[in-house]
């Protein structure tokens, strides 16, 4: 099977608001950007693009019509995913697999500031039957998601408040990061109790911005990129949404687990705590970084809160996590959370991140799960090593 690479990674600014440019205008920056860094490529060289968005938060029906122009895609085949952009980034991936094409664009973008009430947007992905019409903020699954991990991992609130503190600290590194600040545990338990027992500061905060990635055939990659990072392995997958048919009940991530399985077999990983060296985890609510490490077999379950503790996923630890900050430092940036996850896992891996860079990193492993109410994630290891 063709090998892929990503040869070019554009990120725009961040903000938690956008007034002075609109999604085309971040789209645009984030596209230079990534042909830029391939080596000033031009997108008449590209044979095709995929673009991750969700017409509900857009407000436009099918809103990718509106992606080609500053892509530079026009008059190009131009594919949707209704999803996250890590599913995007698997459909590009499997374009260049055909043997058909070379070169390949994955893109994003989030402009959450132009929604005035993002639960109702949710609240419509819900069951219309036994969820909707009781009228609640769609957030209150997360709470009680959260309330059935705690109970059957032994996993306590404060737990979960220091990966708040943590990943809040760590985005004060990260200069694209909107939320980065110090804080402790206390006063994330002091924060106010919105969903029980999530807390306001355990929950990653919106943010606008774009994410354009440029993949590579094996070939084209070593004519276009110095430092290519290799696509190793990449696995997705999803759980019911309906809440009440759930496989494994309400405290494990099916999804996280069956993913990571795809993503380790096809990179022949059989240690991912020994042979991965970081990661880039969702972590869109607090528990969830947790949860996530452990359906991703990275610990045992109920071992993410106790190793958290010891330091085993800091910048000092055996196995760093989120060190851009994750979402809950640089924002929740909806369906390019994946691709800027990946985007992360690419700088380190070319030792281009800045004082948030780790040393000696040669396979890292981007997470990301779709959000509240989905059950849908997609796992990707990457890594500089032929």
């Amino acid at each position: 099977m063709n090998r892929v690479a990503i040869v070019g990674v554009g990120c725009s600014r961040l903000g938690s608001t956008s007034r002075d440019v609109s999604y085309r205008e971040m789209i645009f920056e984030a596209a230079v950007k990534c042909y830029e860094d391939a080596g000033g490529i031009h997108p008449q060289d590209i044979d095709a693009f995929v673009a991750s968005s969700e017409d509900f938060m857009e407000g436009i029906s099918i809103a990718d019509e509106y992606v080609p122009d500053q892509l530079g895609a026009v008059l190009k085949p131009v594919q949707s995913i209704t999803g996250d952009s890590l599913q995007g980034l698997a459909s590009a991936m499997m374009h260049i697999q055909t043997g058909q094409m070379d070169l390949v664009v994955a893109s994003s973008f989030s402009k959450a500031s132009n929604v005035q009430h993002y639960e109702n947007v949710v609240s419509y992905a819900c069951d219309p039957v036994t969820v909707r019409p009781l009228g609640e903020n769609p957030y209150f699954i997360a709470g009680l998601e959260m309330q059935r991990y705690l109970y059957e991992t032994g996993t306590s609130e404060a737990h979960c408040a220091q990966v708040v503190a943590e990943n809040k600290y760590n985005a004060l590194f990260n200069p694209l990061a909107v939320y980065g600040a110090k804080t402790d545990i206390e006063q994330v338990l002091a924060s106010p109790q919105l969903f029980s027992p999530l807390k306001y500061q355990d929950i990653a905060h919106h943010a606008d911005g774009a994410v354009v990635v440029l993949l590579a055939s094996e070939r084209k990659a070593r004519e276009l990129a110095k430092k290519p990072v290799w696509i190793k392995g990449i696995g997705w997958a999803t759980d019911t949404p309906n809440l009440d048919s759930r496989q494994d009940g309400w405290g494990d991530a099916v999804y996280a687990r069956l993913a990571a399985r795809q993503a380790y077999k096809m990179a022949g990983i059989t240690s991912p705590r020994h042979e991965i060296c970081f990661a880039e985890i969702d972590d869109t609510f607090s528990y969830k970084q947790l949860q996530h490490l452990e359906a991703l077999n990275i610990c045992a379950r109920g071992e993410a809160g106790k190793l958290l503790c010891q330091g085993e996923f800091s910048r000092q630890g055996g196995f760093p996590v989120n060190m851009s900050g994750g979402s809950l430092g640089v924002g929740y940036l909806h369906e390019a959370n994946g691709l800027y996850k990946l985007a992360e896992v690419v700088w380190q891996l070319r030792g281009e991140a800045g004082r948030r860079q780790l040393d000696g990193v040669k396979t890292g492993l981007a997470f990301a799960w779709r959000g509240i109410p989905t059950a849908t994630g997609v796992a990707v290891i990457l890594s500089n090593l032929e």
